[in-house]
């Protein structure tokens, strides 16, 4: 089922989501499941599963090091369906601009129709580790709202290249990112924006949050959407703090302020579990917050770790 259709069929109630990161290569797919059924009891209607871009390695051979690519967290596609098949929910799999080419896209599509993967979260992408600015890939995207057109176009029955007749068009749901407090690389909130209404004006149905602490914050994003006649649901993206240096690494990494009652109630602790006991209370009260003010769904960054999602959960679902 399409998120829209998840969010419409629960008529003013708040829904449950989450998102996991792909285990690294070479370990087992049950530590992953360990960490999803504890939220199960919740009945998420859909899980998201991010993806990773390639990476680059050295590898020494004969004598000389080799420079090669490498994806340390693969299989999105297929851990998105063995989640449907095993807890009967919807998955939605990150699709990326960079690390793939238009046509391997196309490919990750197709595969997904086969599957009755229903929706999909359509990003740019962050920078590789050895870039200081995001390069599209060669033969992909550029920009998010590109992505989004693709999608649209197979939905639509538009190939590539190839003229196909199509026994049963694709009807993907497509989920875009929103930065309550602007991309890392938007010079200003409204160009940010404008940004958003365009992927919006490209075939995009929601939008899902970055994280945010300040619930205003959120408020303040949503009614500014609209009032540029963006009309699509905006799911709040919620991570609790976990550990102390989460202060320092979040704001560098998502350029995101944090609320000085925050910073000071971390500051105070005297251990990373206290920490993670602040992060789950601070969590708390402002999902009690936007579950009072009718947000669609309330969305956890769950960062393959379940616990603290699990104490937040329990207190609103």
């Amino acid at each position: 089922m399409k998120i829209t259709d998840h969010i419409k069929n629960a008529k003013g109630e708040t829904l449950f989501s989450f998102e996991i990161v792909p285990p690294v290569k070479g370990r087992n797919i049950q530590e992953l499941y360990n960490n999803i059924d504890p939220l199960m009891e919740f009945k998420p209607p859909f899980i998201d599963v991010t993806t990773s871009r390639e990476e680059f390695v050295y590898r020494e051979k004969d004598g000389l090091l080799e420079k090669q690519v490498t994806r340390m967290r693969p299989g999105t596609v297929g851990i998105c369906a063995s989640l449907q098949h095993k807890y009967g929910v919807d998955t939605v799999p990150h699709v990326l601009c960079g690390g793939f080419t238009k046509e391997e896209t196309e490919y990750l599509l197709v595969d997904c129709q086969y599957l009755g993967i229903e929706n999909l979260m359509a990003l740019r992408g962050d920078a590789r580790k050895d870039q200081q600015y995001f390069e599209a890939t060669k033969g992909g995207h550029a920009y998010a709202t590109d992505l989004v057109g693709q999608i649209k176009d197979l939905n639509s029955g538009k190939y590539l290249h190839d003229d196909c007749q199509m026994d049963h068009l694709p009807d993907f749901c497509i989920g875009v990112a929103g930065y309550p407090e602007k991309h890392l690389e938007a010079p200003s909130l409204k160009s940010d924006l404008k940004r958003l209404k365009e992927k919006v004006d490209a075939g995009a149905h929601y939008v899902v949050t970055q994280m945010f602490f300040d619930n205003q914050k959120y408020f303040e994003f949503v009614e500014a959407a609209k009032a540029m006649g963006i009309n699509v649901p905006i799911i709040p993206g919620i991570k609790p703090i976990a550990v102390k240096r989460h202060l320092q690494v979040l704001p560098q990494v998502f350029r995101i302020d944090l609320p000085q009652d925050l910073i000071d109630a971390v500051d105070d602790c005297a251990t990373n579990k206290d920490v993670r006991q602040v992060g789950i209370e601070w969590a708390i009260q402002q999902s009690k917050e936007l579950k009072e003010a009718g947000v669609p769904v309330l969305h956890y960054y769950s960062m393959g770790k379940s616990d603290n999602i699990k104490a937040i959960a329990k207190e609103l679902f």
